[in-house]
């Protein structure tokens, strides 16, 4: 009887070993040692209607070339602003340091037509910032929380630089346990400071609701609509651009692998201004180490 109780233990205790081992091992899968490391190329195409800036969910670089050209330009300009069309590159080099927290930074490059022609495309912005969930939902009743904090700088650092401070705060509720599909909605807020003592523009708010779906073959459909407030701006002393409020409308369609990288993406963009302004961005992320 002795014996046998002692190697009952013996098996008992062989197993729960093994089961603490391939705990370790699912640990040790599910956390990668490398985190994801990739350039989020980003290729936007915009227009912009006359006596307006450049502006929309989260293109701050876009908008702060746009606003450093009307700082620069403006006074030169007797009928204001005129209709514009763009091209921007961004390359932000982004780390998802955890499946929390990302961090990203880079450099943005646009070319710009207001009517006589497309000018050489030159590097315009800079920018870096956080993505971070501050609370996850995980199956509960309380949606995921997620903070988006982005500093934009316009290139050359002269006079006329523009300073856009862009944040976003967005509240996800999933529908079930994978997260296939749910409800979005969260405010934008860009706060622009210009280095001249004679401009000024004021703040831009959009509030906005919205919804996802992904399908089983890892394509996933996002749309947002709201409405979107901007202050307007002024050039020493006279109106620059107008304020409004306005609807504002924007569609995501990403290809995802099976652990939710994006690997392809196209977004579309309505913003009236009070004009519509049209814009369509592709997203091809290159990947350096993709878990």
């Amino acid at each position: 009887m002795r014996a046998a109780t002692i190697g009952l233990l013996c098996l008992a205790t062989s197993a729960g070993a093994a089961r603490a081992t391939d705990a370790e091992d699912e640990d040790a899968r599910a956390k990668p040692a490398i985190p994801n490391i990739y350039l989020d190329l980003r290729t936007t195409y915009a227009t912009i209607p006359a006596g307006t800036l450049g502006l929309g969910f989260g293109n701050t670089s876009l908008s702060a070339a746009f606003e450093a050209l009307a700082t620069l330009h403006g006074v030169t300009l007797p009928n204001g602003l005129p209709a514009a069309k763009s091209i921007a590159v961004d390359l932000p080099l982004t780390v998802d340091v955890s499946d929390r927290v990302s961090l990203y930074g880079g450099v943005s490059g646009s070319s710009t037509d207001i009517g006589g022609g497309w000018s050489s495309f030159d590097i315009t912005s800079w920018n870096i910032g956080v993505q971070a969930d501050l609370y996850q939902q995980n199956g509960g009743k309380i949606p995921t929380i997620t903070l988006q904090s982005t500093l934009t700088q316009s290139v050359p650092n002269e006079q006329g630089m523009t300073n856009s401070f862009n944040h976003v705060l967005e509240f996800d509720y999933a529908l079930d346990e994978d997260e296939t599909r749910g409800w979005l909605a969260g405010v934008q807020y860009t706060n622009t400071d210009i280095a001249s003592q004679f401009a000024r523009i004021k703040p831009n708010t959009i509030l906005y609701a919205g919804g996802y779906y992904q399908w089983p073959s890892n394509w996933k459909f996002i749309g947002r609509l709201g409405v979107q407030s901007f202050g307007g701006a002024q050039l020493a002393g006279r109106p620059l651009a107008d304020a409004f409020t306005q609807p504002i409308l924007r569609l995501d369609l990403d290809r995802m692998d099976d652990n939710d990288n994006r690997l392809f993406g196209i977004t579309a963009q309505i913003a009236w201004m009070p004009k519509p302004s049209y814009q369509v961005t592709l997203r091809t992320p290159l990947y350096a180490v993709r878990n």
